[in-house]
């Protein structure tokens, strides 16, 4: 009887730590998302570093055997990591977050489709940045626990738990921004890529256009002539570049107006994976609109 004790216990050690290892994230927002939902249980991985692009991202064979020993690999879907589709689509526990049927995206403009079209840029017709947005992070978050709890249902009281603390966080996050940006709303500016309308349009900001859609394509001339004279009217108050990518255009175009440079990082590059850490990501972003407008 206690040796059969002593083997149920050592068997439920193993695959407590196999689980324990088995959570992989394709990028860092939605590790932040997750690493949310398994508090006290384990800390999710993530494949890509954040001066990655999953855009155009090449799988290493050691990426591909993070891969095939994970649990669970959580990604968006193929409009924003297409270098994982194949592999992927060999895996048996993957969590699409772009196939949830509750999931509101926005819809890509005829314009802004065109243009990823022309640049062989590929982001299908759906905005697929859900992180910025409070309503999608909800959405995914009770996605991701259900599939946590299918999984892996000895954690399950500790996944609703989490996920309960996630919704009321994220309510009183979104209440602190909805304050601290509303004296800036109406302020115009430019942001370098069509990446941030969830965030935008929630919070009733006045972006009045983008350089690009895609990080990895140059603006066109016709783009930047437009800028520029908005620029020199005084019309834009400020301009939003990234750390992952800071183009000398963005300097050359600013260069001569009273506009100011900001600095906006959809991918969370400074934020450390604890708790609360997607929430500080949110705020951080938010600081980084009021620094920039407020000026």
């Amino acid at each position: 009887m206690l040796a059969r004790l002593l083997l149920t216990v050592t068997l439920l050690v193993i695959s407590a730590t196999s689980w324990a290892n088995g959570i992989l994230t394709s990028i860092k927002p939605i590790q932040l998302i997750t690493n949310e939902l398994t508090q006290g249980i384990e800390t999710p991985d993530v494949l890509l570093g954040t001066n990655a692009s999953p855009h155009d991202y090449a799988l290493r064979p050691s990426d591909v055997k993070r891969i095939s020993q994970a649990s669970l690999v959580i990604w968006f879907g193929p409009d924003l990591e297409p270098f994982l589709t194949k592999i992927l689509s060999e895996q048996s526990n993957v969590l699409t977050l772009s196939d949830i049927p509750n999931l509101k995206l926005r819809k890509f403009g005829p314009e802004e489709h065109d243009e990823h079209e022309e640049g062989h840029h590929h982001h299908g017709e759906h905005d697929p940045h859900f992180w910025l947005g409070v309503k999608q992070a909800a959405t995914v978050a009770q996605a991701i626990t259900n599939k946590l709890i299918a999984m892996d249902s000895a954690h399950s009281q500790q996944y609703r738990t989490n996920l309960k603390q996630f919704l009321l966080s994220l309510k009183q996050t979104d209440k602190d921004i909805q304050a601290q940006l509303k004296p800036v709303q109406k302020i115009p500016y430019y942001v370098f890529h069509d990446g941030y309308a969830y965030f935008e349009q929630h919070f009733g900001l006045n972006n009045q256009g983008h350089f690009t859609v895609s990080p990895e394509r140059k603006p066109g001339a016709k783009t930047l002539i437009k800028i520029r004279t908005l620029l020199t009217e005084n019309k834009i108050q400020c301009v939003f570049a990234e750390p992952q990518f800071q183009p000398a255009v963005i300097k050359s175009v600013v260069r001569g107006t009273k506009a100011t440079i900001g600095i906006l990082d959809p991918l969370a590059t400074d934020i450390p994976v604890t708790s609360g850490g997607y929430f500080q990501f949110l705020r951080h972003l938010s600081q980084s609109y009021y620094d920039c407008l407020s000026q």
